[in-house]
């Protein structure tokens, strides 16, 4: 799957826009990106907040919640998600919580999901489950993979995450969110003690590898198991391999 980290994402979403011809580099470049994030013209916000996808500067926080609260033009407030996302703080939390919350744009959305697993925040627990069960595709996607990066924090989490990335596991109809659950699968369980949502997590683990008809999910389904490490799922792998069939 790919890395819950890859600002590749913002690039996918918005296409190569690089800056300004002339833009300064090191510290006057930041001192100059700082002031645009408020400049009157949409599309210099829009290149400040991209700026801040690649760098880090704790005074662009402020500025950008309040770009991706407020601003009209959708490029700018998906910009601001990935700039929060790589300049991660607790204090962008519950911004992120209520635009995943009201933004009609899936872009944004997606981006917010992305950020809110950088975060790392466990209010991010309950707002990133309700998106893997309701959102669209691309969003679902990186909220099964952020899950993982929010739910270890606390057994409670990932006692409330695993449950959904299950369901999202065996019956999402898109490969790669099930391939993105089986991989927060294999990330929360090597946490939680040998109970009853541990076993079901196995099982299902199992039944992508032995079931599923893609491919890919089965190939992070079998590195899940292996990096839980639970004996019946070695076993099924180890059954597997010495039948040729995977």
């Amino acid at each position: 799957m790919p890395s819950p980290n890859d600002l590749n994402l913002i690039d996918e979403t918005l296409g190569e826009q690089p800056l300004q011809e002339g833009t300064p580099d090191g510290a006057m470049a930041a001192e100059s990106m700082l002031q645009m994030l408020t400049a009157a013209d949409k599309n210099q916000r829009m290149i400040a907040a991209r700026y801040f996808c690649d760098h880090r500067d704790a005074r662009a926080v402020n500025p950008l919640i309040e770009l991706l609260q407020g601003d009209v033009c959708p490029l700018t407030r998906v910009s601001a998600a990935y700039a929060l996302g790589r300049n991660a703080s607790e204090t962008a939390v519950p911004a992120l919580i209520d635009v995943l919350a009201q933004d009609w744009n899936g872009y944004v959305r997606k981006g917010v999901v992305w950020a809110l697993g950088n975060c790392g925040d466990r209010r991010s627990v309950d707002p990133l489950v309700h998106a893997l069960q309701t959102d669209i595709s691309a969003v679902r996607l990186w909220a099964a993979s952020s899950l993982a990066q929010v739910a270890k924090l606390q057994y409670e989490d990932i006692s409330r995450a695993i449950p959904p990335l299950i369901r999202g596991l065996r019956r999402d109809k898109m490969a790669a969110i099930r391939s993105n659950c089986a991989w927060s699968l294999g990330q929360l369980c090597r946490e939680m003690p040998s109970n009853v949502i541990y076993a079901t997590a196995v099982d299902a683990l199992i039944e992508a590898l032995v079931e599923d008809e893609d491919v890919g999910v089965k190939e992070d389904a079998r590195a899940a198991l292996l990096r839980i490490g639970d004996p019946n799922g070695l076993q099924m792998i180890e059954a597997l391999e010495f039948e040729g069939l995977i």
